[in-house]
């Protein structure tokens, strides 16, 4: 018997679809950003802000048990593929639109289970591959290669994808022994230092208030984000919020029309639904087999 009641797993589901939107925005406030700042100065102020934000809230109600942990190592690596996330999504947001860019990192859950089955051992079903593989024709209907006139920033998104999909590994693992609190102290911290270490190489003067309000609001879009997230998977399962993650391309694609004034082709539109189809039926997938094996009669 599941221990989320009705009415806890649709407050999951409405917080999941609020952290989509923050999410959406926070990619929307980058590729704004991202056309004034430096990518170093950029990631100092969203590692930052994450990183005292959750020690000011969290240190004085849990105290030194915030810093506990057994696996300092996995949470500095943890933190530096997200970082590693960040700047690669940075470098993808200066080329192409928000949407897009979107609907691209969606295929990351669809990776994600595949590389879990792999590592695993386990077989993969044919529907798992062809939902991949939808879900890379779905790229390609966004990206449209062709030949010479390649554009190479498109391969910044699919480097977002691979960091995003170690990164989504690794928590998938200390999730299961360490506190969600420390995970995001020790993620924001690592973030914040190797930014800091970068700084002084990469500092250029900024004087448009503008530009330094987008950088705030990118520090607290990422840790708002992320804390919503967070207590939307303490209030419902990850296999009934998967299917919601998809709401972030047509948030993204709103703020791509309202302040880059960008509106996708037909193609580009067939492809972002392609890879939405495809990742929630993924989702669904997972949490078919996942309630089929906890319903499997012990041996």
């Amino acid at each position: 018997m599941s221990e989320h009641t009705p009415q806890q797993i649709l407050k999951g589901i409405g917080l999941a679809v609020l952290a989509m939107a923050c999410f959406a925005t926070l990619d929307t406030t980058t590729k704004w950003v991202s056309l004034s700042a430096p990518l170093m100065v950029a990631m100092f102020f969203r590692y930052t802000f994450q990183a005292v934000a959750t020690t000011a809230i969290e240190l004085p109600r849990q105290g030194r048990a915030l810093l506990q942990t057994e696996h300092l190592g996995l949470h500095i690596a943890r933190g530096g593929l997200l970082l590693a996330t960040s700047i690669f999504a940075f470098l993808s947001l200066k080329h192409m639109p928000v949407g897009e860019f979107t609907a691209i990192v969606l295929l990351t859950p669809l990776i994600v289970t595949l590389l879990a089955a792999r590592m695993l051992h386990e077989k993969v079903s044919r529907l798992r591959l062809l939902l991949v593989a939808g879900g890379f024709a779905g790229t390609l209907a966004i990206v449209r290669p062709k030949g010479a006139d390649f554009n190479w920033a498109l391969l910044f998104p699919v480097c977002v994808v691979l960091a995003n999909a170690g990164f989504q590994l690794l928590t998938s693992r200390m999730a299961r022994t360490e506190d969600p609190m420390t995970m995001q102290f020790y993620t924001g911290w690592t973030g914040a230092l190797v930014a800091a270490v970068a700084l002084p190489f990469a500092w250029e003067p900024i004087s448009s208030p503008a530009v330094w309000g987008g950088l705030l609001l990118m520090g607290f879009l990422g840790s708002l984000g992320h804390f919503i997230f967070i207590q939307a998977f303490k209030r419902a399962p990850a296999a009934v919020l998967m299917p919601y993650m998809y709401a972030q391309i047509a948030f993204a694609m709103l703020g791509g029309w309202l302040i880059f004034t960008h509106v996708p082709d037909a193609w580009t539109i067939a492809g972002m639904a392609l890879i939405a189809v495809c990742g929630a039926a993924g989702a669904w997938l997972t949490a078919h087999e996942s309630r089929a094996a906890a319903e499997a009669p012990e041996h």
